[in-house]
């Protein structure tokens, strides 16, 4: 069959060549060797022309496809054509099949039933059918594929007499066992062939394929070509060594005298690579680390000398600078060899400050070099002077408009400031310049490092910048810029009025950005800081007047109005730096009214702002009647919350005066240090058999409603289960007001036998709960209108009202408004007593467990805990935390001290309160979690107690 002549074209930068494609099938296979020779000659530019002479028409086919169903077709239509030609045995279009199966490979399509092929090209004698053989094999096969799978001994099985004859014996064999062993045998060949570009065509394979046990088995030749005459062997060489170190750490010692004698190279290919062996030696095998400090640390030094000083060379130089990949991989081995060991590191000082002064900054590629520098010098044992010499490099990168070399220059920053923070401290103007910048990642780096810039000495004025910047930045970067000013301001304060003003102009300018526990901490401050309630509130007055929009500021300040809104109008507490202001009665309750009339606020800001008024209507007597209007006008919203609690303020207000300014009196002291350590504890332990969840300083709580807590103050308490032995009497309004937990007499007329019993919890929070679900009335209860109030039986039986002095039975929970009668005798504890149990205990902590119980409430255990320690050290900052099962309810009130004495001298007591909703069918368990410091080293110790017995 005759082919119609035709003229190919392979083109590099320098020259052409062309070829007249054979008019017959004959000289086909000498047209392919020698344009696979010629493309050898003129350079690896040329492999993409390969696939182009032998796949043109494939490739035009596949191109000119619409959808990828017509690929596929092409495809499979290829691929058939492939396997016709390999079950023919083609000798003739081998090489166009394999480089077929190749681009095919490149797109994504299976081609394992070719692989054979690579096996019988590499296994010709020729330079041209072996090249294209060893890159289909590269490219179509690796490590795990079974042609490859090492039969041991395989290589010493057949001997150089007889391998000819065993080559042509497997290639026309079907035998697949058989070849599994033939590429290691064409492996071993090659490695000794005669030609050298064959020999380096067996390197290239064996680094890119190499498995573990062909590394075993062909590891002495590669040792042995180390020290071949040709440099090009011996770069080859030493690159496949890399692979086999990494596949079998074991081989490493065989490695390290060869690689010795490379170092003195003058070769610079043949110096990368022995570098780059000489680091993963190092990093694989102590021992050669060690060796390679004592006997190549000066070498590596001189040769680093020598490439910095050398004279212009145009084969090595990349924008003015002789070789900067050599650079970099001396300088990265000798951060190895210089890292821990103080005579390996004063061995490289000049070098490395000659080094990080004479190298240009103009050029990406001196950028590179001094950046490999900077990081060495940080990871050596230097002097202070070589690292200020460092940190200023990275300071110059800050001010290049590279937005890669600004980035690397950040992250090592934040790695040089716990080395030596006041080097960094010096270019603080220009990080915060980064933080301004219109790249990403950029600001959140420059934000991360300036946040671990602030001190005691600098908090003011950066904190300052960040705010003044907070205004203008861009709306994706306030959350995160919002976040760090939060946590420095609550990390490192001055003063609490400083703490406030800072953290007032940070909601007035980011008030949506703020997250929930930030104005909660906000408001445990106030509180506790009661000369500035009069401040702060003006404050928050003043600002709320132009950012209604700011939802948390608004919050805050309707707060604050509702709990001091009497010293905002009377001017108590005025400080000398405030500028007087005159605010009326009405003025406050207009805020107030703008805040729950805005179209933006939302069920959170509207309660509260239902509780200011609440308040405010007991403290402006003149703004009553008004105040009362505006909580009417909630009963009709179609948010069941607000009508609820509009509808019990209306009735506080109009019918119960006699306890109206007791329930709104002002909110107590929080504890400002509880708060923190609930806010800054752990979560729970993690374990996939109990579902229990858990707040902060380690108590379980069950998911309930997301709000019951409005200023997730109540420690996260569960409410305690309903006591179905204590009866709630007619005339015990407070307790029904309050929701005290007292479940109603079925005796009484207007209950209804399935009405829902109520919880107990908190009455302050109670009063700043709002999600709590609203309480269910039976049906049989004739009025609505009037939640508090005390309806007639069918009867026509009143019952009467019990002074409030009277109360035979209060629940503990009264106590909290103050004097409503005598405090009631404690009732006589006939709980029976368990033994007490040690629950943990290791070589240094012992825990014991003493149990109590109320009478007539089997369910509730109180557990007291008592820490001792073993040891003779003292334990820091202990904390304690458990997690149990979701049929376990716990709740965990804080360590009687965060220290530990040693040797037993004193203990540490903290109580827990559990309830077992399966009491008598299972026992406690739980999973504990001790966490303490000693000599400044956190410790941490798990268990999980199952040992408490199950009537307990």
């Amino acid at each position: 069959m005759n082919y119609p002549s035709q003229t190919i074209c392979l083109s590099t930068s320098r020259f052409s060549i062309f070829f007249v494609y054979p008019s017959s099938a004959t000289d086909l296979i000498t047209f392919h060797t020698t344009c696979l020779t010629c493309c050898y000659l003129v350079g690896s530019e040329t492999v993409n022309e390969i696939l182009l002479v032998y796949c043109r028409d494939m490739i035009r086919a596949i191109r000119a496809c619409k959808t990828a169903a017509e690929e596929r077709a092409v495809i499979r239509k290829e691929c058939a054509s492939i396997r016709a030609s390999v079950s023919d045995n083609d000798n003739d279009y081998r090489h166009r099949n394999l480089a077929k199966l190749m681009f095919i490979h490149m797109l994504g399509y299976p081609t394992h039933f070719g692989q054979m092929e690579c096996l019988k090209l590499i296994a010709a004698p020729g330079f041209p059918e072996k090249r294209i053989g060893y890159l289909g094999l590269m490219l179509l096969l690796d490590e795990r594929q079974e042609v490859l799978m090492l039969v041991t001994n395989s290589l010493k099985q057949y001997a150089p007499v007889f391998l000819q004859s065993y080559l042509s014996y497997i290639l026309c064999s079907s035998n697949m066992v058989e070849s599994e062993n033939l590429f290691f045998v064409i492996i071993c060949r090659d490695l000794n062939h005669t030609n050298q570009y064959i020999v380096e065509l067996a390197l290239c394979a064996l680094g890119n394929i190499c498995s573990a046990e062909m590394a075993r088995d062909l590891a002495p030749e590669v040792e042995r070509l180390l020290q071949f005459r040709d440099p090009n062997i011996r770069k080859k060489a030493a690159l496949c060594s890399i692979r086999i170190v990494k596949k079998v750490p074991d081989l490493a010692e065989n490695f390290v005298n060869p690689v010795v004698s490379l170092l003195k190279e003058k070769h610079h290919g043949v110096l990368l690579t022995a570098i780059q062996l000489c680091t993963d030696l190092c990093n694989l095998n102590e021992e050669a680390l060690e060796f390679f400090r004592e006997k190549c640390t000066e070498v590596l030094v001189k040769v680093l000398k020598d490439v910095v000083n050398s004279p212009y060379a145009p084969e090595y130089d990349v924008s003015g600078i002789a070789d900067p990949f050599l650079h970099i991989r001396l300088l990265r081995l000798l951060r190895v060899l210089g890292h821990g060991d103080a005579d390996a590191s004063d061995s490289m000082n000049d070098i490395l400050a000659q080094v990080a002064t004479k190298t240009e900054s103009n050029k990406n590629a001196g950028n590179a070099i001094l950046y490999e520098c900077v990081e060495t010098i940080m990871s050596i044992e230097d002097s202070s002077g070589l690292r200020v010499l460092a940190i200023n490099i990275l300071g110059r990168f800050l001010s290049n408009r590279d937005n890669n070399i600004r980035y690397v220059a950040l992250n090592m920053l934040m790695k040089a400031i716990s080395v030596d923070d006041q080097a960094v401290q010096r270019h603080r103007a220009t990080i915060l310049e980064c933080v301004k910048d219109s790249d990403a990642s950029i600001r959140k780096r420059a934000l991360e490092l300036v946040y671990l810039l602030v001190n005691e000495t600098n908090v003011k004025p950066l904190t300052k910048e960040l705010i003044d910047y907070l205004h203008v930045s861009d709306q994706d970067f306030k959350g995160d810029l919002t976040e760090k000013i939060c946590s420095i301001v609550e990390k490192i304060s001055p003063d609490k009025i400083w703490y406030i003003d800072q953290m007032l102009m940070v909601l007035s300018e980011a008030g949506n950005h703020v997250k929930d526990e930030v104005w909660h901490a906000l408001i445990v401050v106030i509180t506790n800081a009661s000369n500035l309630h009069g401040y702060t509130v003006r404050s928050l007055y003043k600002a709320v007047q132009t950012s209604l929009d700011r939802e948390t500021l608004v919050r805050v300040a309707v707060w604050c109005i509702g709990e001091y809104g009497d010293m905002l109008v009377n001017g108590i507490g005025t400080l000398d730096l405030e500028e007087p202001i005159t605010v009326t009665e009405n003025d406050a309750v207009d805020v107030v009214e703008l805040a729950i009339k805005h179209h933006a606020s939302d069920l959170t800001t509207r309660a509260m702002c239902l509780i200011a008024l609440l308040k405010l209507s007991s403290r402006f007597p003149v703004c009553s009647q008004r105040i009362k209007d505006m909580v009417v006008q909630s009963k009709g919203s179609l948010l069941l919350e607000l009508q609820q609690r509009s509808i019990e303020f209306d009735s506080i207000i109009e019918k119960h005066q006699n306890i109206w300014s007791a329930l709104v009196e002002r909110m107590p002291v929080l504890d400002e240090a509880s708060f923190s350590g609930r806010r800054n504890g752990s979560t729970s332990i993690p374990s996939t058999s109990m579902g229990s969840s858990s707040l902060p300083n380690g108590v379980v709580k069950t998911n309930a409603a997301p709000l019951v807590d409005l200023l997730d103050l109540g420690g996260g308490e569960e409410p305690p289960p309903p006591n179905t032995n204590s009866m709630m009497t007619g005339g015990n309004f407070l307790q029904d007001l309050l929701d005290v937990g007292m479940s109603p007499s079925s005796s009484q007329p207007f209950t209804n036998a399935n009405q829902a019993q109520k919880s107990g919890t908190d009455v302050l929070l109670d009063l700043l709960s709002i999600g709590s679900p609203p309480h269910q009335n039976g049906s049989s209860t004739p009025h609505h209108d009037d939640i508090l109030s005390i309806n007639q039986d069918n009867n026509k039986n009143k019952t009467s009202v019990t002074p409030l002095g009277s109360l035979s039975s209060p629940s503990p929970m009264v106590d909290l408004l103050d004097g409503f009668g005598p405090t009631p005798p404690p009732p006589k504890n006939d709980a029976p007593a368990y033994p007490p149990l040690v629950a943990f205990e290791s070589s240094s902590l012992r825990l014991m467990f003493n149990f109590t119980k109320q009478p007539g409430n089997p369910q509730t255990t109180e557990i007291e805990a008592n820490f001792t320690n073993k040891s003779s050290n003292v334990y820091s900052d202990f904390v304690f935390q458990a997690a149990v099962p979701k049929f376990l309810q716990m709740h965990l009130e804080p360590a009687s001290s965060n220290s530990l004495p040693g040797s037993g001298n004193d203990s540490i007591t903290q109580k827990l309160r559990v309830t077992n909703t399966q009491h008598g069918k299972k026992a406690i368990i739980m999973r504990i979690r001790i966490s303490y410091k000693l000599n400044n080293k956190d410790m941490l110790e798990e268990g999980q107690i199952s040992n408490i017995p199950r009537e307990i």
